[in-house]
């Protein structure tokens, strides 16, 4: 096997394991004595889990003000947030909850200290201004399985509406200094989701070994992350309390984000930007409704346009994988693959488009805000009849 040429950017510590969440406080503390703690809206405070961060913090001696994230953030909310503790001596900002809540915070730490407008470097609006910091050094604590934003350097920000977008403030400063993955957070999720994260992180995974920037090192990690989210994401969807399934998904999540911040992802997250956007979506809910449909669509424009591209086999890789039936030829792989993601999505019981709002109607705009960074390195250019097709079979 040739090693092709790759890069591999600034990652966290990462400590892995059940009780990982004990480790917080002292780490926090590491930093100095005032923390900023940014939640979601309130799962984390009526779980267990919130008197053992809070009495761990009190413990080392540490002060910290609360910020609650109800669903995606915004610039304006980010903008908000820094206005009002800009003069805070906050010396860490901790981010505990799903991927909104990590990227909230990561976005925060990223200008309490600077204090200008998140809107000055988000990419594709405004004007996208270099960002020099300095950050505010920031721990991250997935509470979820699904975006792996804990191991990247962008925070994903929406406008919601008619004009609106979803965009990254992105930058290796952003990364966190320490991302604990404790597996034992998940057993509080709900089924729904459970299976829309999980799709998240697995359809990350996929779009990362097939991307155009793919290399031997994140192939390597995608690949150990898909048969993990195999093993599972059903499961875990069925029992929240099977720890095997926790740690696996909690492990496939991690690495869909190291694996997506290296090499890029693909078509269904270029649609997913606009989606979200555009309408009251999950983000995960709408990575989960498009993969079977886009893995499709993307298999067949390059049987006919580009008949010995290598991802054909690496999609074949992956059915087998799935189907664990490691004989298939090629073609039958391809079935197997589509077949499995069509069954999870059955199984987890994802929603339609339609569900959310999407009409055939809104399909030429879809489109046309689909090109985004992640289109980039989808493993084959896709025409705008063939994108347009992808949504129009999940309406």
């Amino acid at each position: 096997m040739r090693i092709t040429d790759f890069s591999l950017s600034r990652l966290p510590r990462i400590e892995f394991g059940a009780g990982a969440l004990a480790k917080l406080p002292a780490i926090a503390r590491s930093y100095g004595t005032h923390a900023l703690l940014v939640t979601g809206a309130g799962s984390l405070k009526d779980s267990p889990f919130w008197p053992a961060v809070t009495d761990g913090l009190k413990t080392q001696g540490l002060s910290w003000l609360h910020l609650a994230i109800p669903g995606e953030p915004s610039p304006q909310m980010v903008d908000e947030a820094v206005r009002a503790l800009h003069a805070e001596p906050i010396d860490v900002v901790i981010g505990i909850g799903g991927g909104s809540a990590l990227d909230a915070a990561k976005a925060i730490a990223g200008l309490l200290r600077p204090g200008n407008s998140v809107m000055d470097h988000l990419e594709g609006v405004g004007p996208e201004l270099p960002y020099t910091g300095p950050a505010t050094p920031f721990i991250a604590v997935p509470t979820t399985a699904g975006t792996g934003s804990e191991a990247t350097k962008n925070a994903v920000l929406s406008v919601q509406g008619p004009g609106g977008f979803k965009k990254s403030f992105r930058d290796e400063k952003l990364v966190a200094e320490y991302a604990l993955i404790d597996p034992d957070l998940l057993a509080t999720c709900p089924a729904a989701v459970i299976a829309a994260n999980g799709m998240d992180a697995f359809t990350q995974l996929l779009e990362s070994y097939v991307s155009s920037r793919a290399a031997p090192l994140t192939d390597s990690l995608a690949w150990g992350g898909m048969k993990a989210a195999r093993d599972g994401l059903p499961a875990l969807y069925t029992e929240a309390g099977d720890a095997p399934a926790r740690e696996r998904m909690a492990y496939a999540a991690l690495v869909s984000g190291i694996t997506l911040a290296q090499v890029g992802l693909g078509s269904v997250h270029g649609l997913a930007a606009p989606l979200g956007a555009f309408f009251p979506i999950p983000h995960g809910v709408a990575c989960g409704t498009l993969v079977a449909t886009a893995t499709r669509i993307n298999i067949e424009a390059m049987r006919a346009r580009a008949a010995n591209h290598p991802a054909l086999e690496k999609y074949a890789q992956v059915g087998r994988l799935l189907s664990r039936q490691g004989q298939l030829g090629q073609e039958a792989a391809h079935a197997a693959l589509i077949d499995t993601l069509e069954a999870w999505t059955r199984t987890l019981q994802l929603p339609t488009l339609a569900h959310h709002g999407v009409t055939h109607a809104d399909i030429p705009r879809i489109v046309a805000n689909s090109r985004g960074s992640s289109m980039k390195t989808n493993p084959v250019h896709l025409e705008d009849g063939e994108i347009a097709a992808i949504v129009s079979a999940r309406i």
